[in-house]
C-alpha cells in the first residue's frame, strides 16, 4: 500500500492553472511545478500523468471556472457594451495562451479552445440577438482588446461605434 497523498490535488490544480497562466506551457518547467505546486516530481508524474497531462487538467479547471462564468454572465448582458466589457475583464488568460501556444501544435488543446471560444460566441449571439458571425466578430474584438491591453480605451471607443447594434 502506497503512502497517503501529501498535497491536495484541487490546490495544486488551481495553482498550475495561474503558473501556465502566467507564463504559457513552454514557460514551465517541470521544476517550476514542483516548487510552485509544492508537489514532489514523482507525486506529480504519479498523479497527473506528466506535464502535458497537468496542462490538460488546469486548461479545464480554467474553463470551468473562469470560462464558464463568463457565459453565465453574457447571458445578463444587456447591450454590446456590457458584452464586452464582461469579456474584457474577465480572466481569459490561459484561455487565450492556449489558443496561441499549443492550439496550434495539440489537437487535444486546439478542441477545447475552439470550444470555448464557440461557447462565448454563441452566448454573445443569445443575449444580444445578433448573427452568429457578427457575435464571433465581437469576440474577436474583445479578445483583441484584452491582448493589446485597451489602449487608449479601445473597448469603450468600440462600444460607442456599435452601439446601434443592439
Amino acid at each position: 500500500m502506497g503512502r497517503p497523498r501529501a498535497f491536495d490535488e484541487d490546490e495544486a490544480v488551481r495553482a498550475a492553472v495561474d503558473l501556465f497562466g502566467g507564463r504559457a506551457y513552454d514557460g514551465v518547467s517541470v521544476d517550476d511545478l514542483v516548487s510552485h505546486l509544492g508537489v514532489h516530481r514523482n507525486s506529480l508524474y504519479k498523479t497527473f500523468g506528466s506535464k502535458r497531462g497537468l496542462y490538460l487538467i488546469a486548461l479545464r479547471r480554467h474553463l470551468a471556472d473562469d470560462v464558464r462564468p463568463l457565459l453565465d454572465a453574457l447571458a445578463g448582458a444587456s447591450d454590446t457594451a456590457d458584452a464586452l466589457r464582461l469579456v474584457t475583464t474577465a480572466d481569459l488568460r490561459l484561455l487565450l495562451l492556449a489558443a496561441v501556444e499549443r492550439a496550434p501544435v495539440d489537437e487535444e488543446v486546439a478542441g477545447e479552445v475552439k470550444a470555448a471560444l464557440a461557447a462565448v460566441d454563441q452566448a454573445i449571439a443569445d443575449a444580444l440577438g445578433v448573427p452568429a458571425d457578427l457575435a464571433a466578430a465581437l469576440t474577436a474584438a474583445a479578445l483583441g482588446i484584452i491582448l493589446r491591453g485597451n489602449p487608449a480605451g479601445v473597448a469603450t471607443a468600440l462600444t460607442q461605434h456599435l452601439g446601434p447594434l443592439t
